[in-house]
């Protein structure tokens, strides 16, 4: 039998990261540089929050959780599990293209592998996202190539962008102890260290073609303690803003 507090704390690591992301690529919608992006970050701003509710609803049903939007908009910050990177303001868009193209490949291979979990619950929704996280990867390259082939100054920020955003996308897979070990074994996922070898070579191929460097790993310090509970100092005023209409009657029928 799978444990229950391990898979719900991976779900909701999962989930968290999802609902901030989307959060974030919401606040493009009529700013972006041309409409065509206002239109596609508020396309994968809808899908993000999407899965975010998909997997607080695994949780209430199979894991007897909470009500998904109760607990998605009324936790304390510290009890929130999403990773730095997804916390951080949008910036330039530079920064916000480079985060959108780091994550999405992450999602894209956890989901992959998820398709394959022993916790039943998750292989039809793994299967659903990831046709859904294709089309942001697809998205996210074709931006990357684009803009690096834009000239000399366009080439430099999307460089600059990389090496500001991947410490903080190593965030995406922190270690999770004891409760990973056991999820290992009971071949619910193949881990984070595994996830992130595979998300680094599929990343790479990329960001070579787009004559982009990718740091090396070894050299730099990642970016942890998100999943801790330790957080930015961005998270909570976006809690506040994201979830005030809810508080305002959490036990309100609509």
């Amino acid at each position: 039998m799978i444990n229950t507090t391990a898979i719900s704390n991976l779900l909701t690591v999962m989930a968290d990261d999802a609902l901030i992301q989307g959060h974030r690529n919401s606040e493009w919608t009529g700013l972006g540089p041309i409409m065509e992006e206002d239109i596609a970050f508020s396309s994968m701003a809808q899908d993000k929050i999407g899965h975010a509710w998909a997997l607080y609803k695994i949780i209430q049903e199979e894991l007897k959780g909470s009500d998904p939007d109760q607990f998605a908009f009324l936790r304390n910050e510290k009890d929130y599990k999403c990773c730095h990177f997804v916390e951080h303001p949008n910036g330039e868009y530079d920064f916000s293209l480079m985060r959108h193209f780091l994550f999405d490949h992450a999602e894209a291979i956890r989901y992959e592998q998820l398709q394959q979990s022993s916790f039943q619950p998750l292989q039809p929704l793994a299967k659903k996202l990831k046709g859904e996280i294709k089309y942001h990867t697809l998205h996210a390259n074709a931006w990357v190539s684009q803009l690096c082939r834009a000239g000399e100054e366009s080439h430099a920020r999307m460089q600059s962008a990389l090496t500001a955003c991947f410490p903080l996308a190593l965030g995406l897979f922190e270690p999770g102890g004891e409760a990973e070990q056991i999820l290992i074994a009971e071949k619910v996922y193949p881990g984070e260290k595994a996830l992130k070898e595979m998300w680094q070579d599929r990343i790479y191929n990329i960001l070579t073609a787009a004559a982009l460097n990718l740091p090396d790993e070894n050299t730099i310090e990642p970016v942890y303690g998100g999943r801790k509970g330790y957080h930015t100092i961005y998270l909570q005023p976006l809690l506040e803003e994201m979830g005030a209409v809810f508080r305002t009657d959490p036990a309100a029928t609509w």
